[in-house]
């Protein structure tokens, strides 16, 4: 029998292997785009699994022409793995910082991106980042790469990216946050930690995973 993170996770590295985001995946097999949303994965509230319907697996299935048994692989419930990954646009912290270069979520606009290729299940819409200079020593390194995710939830203890009105961009742990303030804490202990004010951010996005 496979489990809800079995069945959401299946689901996931279909979409990577055929090259899709989940909601082309949902389009492709005649749902509405946003059927294998995360945000549809639990009760608003977090305390309950939603589970998609058999229904719209089989039609995916169907779809994309895949057989039950190949699904439970992509599952990882037979303790096989998925190779694959994803190409996701890789930015540097400059163009980051830059304008022109984001829209108002925090996604980068246009085409023409360098591309790296995360070796894991690219979340909707995530992106890379090269890292610059030293200001977040020894958590990252001059070139290592990130994948942030803007679309992700945070919690306190996360580590995210963070772009002001102004264009600083900063990595930093994300010690709090509020309707008004958040709260960072640096990587390097060199450098100072930050309290800001929620209207002097442009975008805040969780890293997903590193390069080291």
């Amino acid at each position: 029998m496979l489990t809800h993170k079995q069945i959401w996770r299946g689901l996931d590295n279909l979409a990577v292997k055929t090259g899709m985001s989940v909601s082309a995946l949902a389009k492709v097999a005649g749902l509405d785009a946003t059927t294998f949303n995360r945000s549809k994965r639990f009760t608003t509230d977090g305390s309950r699994p939603r589970w998609p319907s058999t229904e719209s697996i089989a039609k995916v299935l169907g779809a994309l022409q895949v057989d039950f048994e190949e699904f439970a692989i992509l599952s990882g419930s037979n303790n096989s793995r998925v190779e694959t990954g994803r190409a996701v646009p890789m930015l540097g912290f400059a163009q980051a910082g830059a304008g022109g270069f984001f829209d108002d979520g925090g996604f980068p606009v246009g085409t023409g991106w360098d591309e790296v290729r995360f070796p894991g299940l690219a979340a909707d819409n995530c992106y890379a980042l090269e890292i610059s200079g030293d200001s977040m020593l020894p958590v990252f390194r001059d070139g290592d790469r990130i994948v942030v995710a803007p679309e992700e939830s945070l919690r306190r203890g996360d580590r995210v990216v963070v772009r002001t009105i102004d264009g600083e961009v900063m990595a930093k742990e994300l010690r709090s946050i509020s309707n008004k303030k958040i709260e960072l804490a640096s990587l390097n202990p060199e450098y100072p930690g930050r309290k800001l004010d929620r209207s002097q951010i442009d975008w805040i996005a969780r890293i997903v995973w590193a390069s080291q």
